[in-house]
């Protein structure tokens, strides 16, 4: 399994908007695709939020060619309206990890 995380540090003034629009819109459509198993939306704690509010925006996708597909034919889009609507309004970077071990705590 593939795990594609974007972590994103959004600005305050911005913060309320940007987090309907990822739940209510940006969320389902990279869901829509059909690209990705399971997602997690999760705010970061202990960290500094004076100027902005981080997220960690977890995707779960079966395989690396599954995840591939999602980058080459749905991530430029995707990528480009989170892009136009926030513009210097937020910090990003992307993260790929392959899952090695799943399971509930004991």
């Amino acid at each position: 399994m593939i795990l594609y995380n974007v972590t994103v540090k959004i600005d305050l003034a911005a913060h309320d908007d940007w987090l309907a629009w990822m739940k209510n819109v940006h969320i389902p459509d990279v869901l829509a695709t059909g690209l990705f198993t399971e997602h997690k939306l999760c705010r970061l704690l202990g960290v500094d939020e004076s100027d902005g509010i981080t997220y960690a925006i977890q995707y779960f996708s079966p395989d690396m060619e599954t995840f591939q597909e999602y980058q080459q034919h749905h991530a430029p889009r995707l990528q480009k309206e989170h892009t136009e609507r926030y513009k210097d309004k937020y910090v990003a970077f992307r993260t790929l990890m392959e899952v090695l071990l799943e399971g509930a705590g004991e």
